[in-house]
């Protein structure tokens, strides 16, 4: 069962900052004017969709519990904090201090999700290595 535990946290981590990747190149073609980094994100993202889709192995490993719920726990910390925070943290700013356009918007919640994922990323690593640690069970007691 640890191969399905590492492989549904790398899937995690991957979807995370794939999504990341996203999210910023929507905040990126809005400064430059452009829609070149939003639509070459897009079709990375499309071409990852299409893999794991297609490829066998990935789409039986995909249906795992363990990935599921990985991918739920990332999406938590990628998208339904970041959103929430970045909602509150806006109407402060802009009741306090000034008006807030659509980019620094987006800019403000492109933060709170990279900092999001990165708490992610580090709860992988702390799980990773406490599984890692631990004492293999029904051993020898003496």
């Amino acid at each position: 069962m640890p191969k399905a535990r590492h492989y549904a946290d790398l899937v995690a981590v991957l979807t995370g900052l794939m999504w990341l990747v996203v999210f910023w190149s929507i905040s990126l073609s809005g400064q430059i004017g452009s829609v070149e980094p939003i639509m070459a994100a897009l079709l990375l993202l499309a071409t990852l969709v299409l893999v794991s889709f297609v490829h066998r192995p990935t789409r039986v490993l995909m249906r795992r519990y363990h990935v599921r719920k990985r991918r739920t726990e990332m999406w938590m910390h990628l998208l339904a904090l970041p959103l929430t925070l970045a909602f509150l943290f806006g109407v402060v700013i802009e009741e306090l201090l000034l008006p807030l356009d659509g980019l620094q918007k987006m800019l403000l919640f492109n933060v709170f999700a990279t900092a999001g994922w990165l708490v992610f990323v580090v709860t992988v690593l702390i799980k990773l290595a406490m599984h890692a640690t631990r004492r293999p069970r029904g051993g020898n007691r003496a």
